[in-house]
């Protein structure tokens, strides 16, 4: 073979080689290309829509309800407190009254059956270590309100102030100041309150 074939063929060979290079070229370009329009497409999958907002809103919504619940909650539990309070303190009143003297205890409206039996019950209950006495009716009160807390002392003011509610409640009903055993139970009451909120308090457990 003669030198000017071998030119020819390495000139051929050199063309085929431009070609293929610029063909590889364009669809490495063309690839590329095609990346960056699926990655700007899936971008836009990402993009803040209206759902979010929407779940955002609905979140808000359900945290307020949460809200709005645990204070009605709160709240009940208060009331049961005072209405508590408020029974108790009448009933140890009317104990008293029964025990100390019965035609007090009738005038006041309950004309039930009172013989001596029941006067000396009413004594045993009223006595320092009796089931109306100031120990035991505080104790009580202070338990309960105690469990309506779940054994938390954070929540004593809020105790404390349905307690004195019921207190007052009670003293109107009676239309005037409650028996000394009641003013007596009273200080007990704030007494153990105290104690629970010093963690000292060791009769209660949840």
């Amino acid at each position: 073979m003669d030198v000017n074939s071998i030119s020819n063929v390495t000139q051929a060979y050199s063309a085929d080689a431009a070609k293929k290079a610029a063909s590889e070229k364009t669809d490495v370009a063309k690839e590329t290309a095609a990346k960056k329009s699926n990655f700007s497409n899936t971008a836009a999958v990402y993009e803040k829509s209206k759902g979010s907002t929407d779940t955002v809103k609905n979140n808000k919504a359900d945290r307020s309800a949460i809200v709005a619940q645990m204070k009605a909650d709160t709240e009940a539990r208060m009331q049961q407190l005072t209405d508590l309070v408020k029974q108790t303190m009448q009933k140890q009143g009317n104990t008293l009254a029964k025990a100390d003297d019965i035609w007090s205890y009738l005038a006041s409206g309950d004309l039930g059956t009172v013989d001596e039996a029941a006067v000396k019950k009413a004594q045993e209950d009223i006595s320092e270590n009796g089931y109306w006495g100031v120990d035991k009716t505080s104790s009580r009160i202070v338990d309960f309100a105690i469990a309506l807390s779940g054994n938390d002392p954070s929540q004593a003011e809020k105790m404390i102030n349905a307690f004195k509610k019921g207190y007052d409640e009670a003293t109107k009903t009676w239309g005037k100041e409650l028996p000394d055993i009641s003013s007596k139970t009273y200080d007990k009451v704030m007494e153990k309150f105290d104690q629970w909120k010093n963690g000292t308090y060791g009769d209660y457990e949840v």
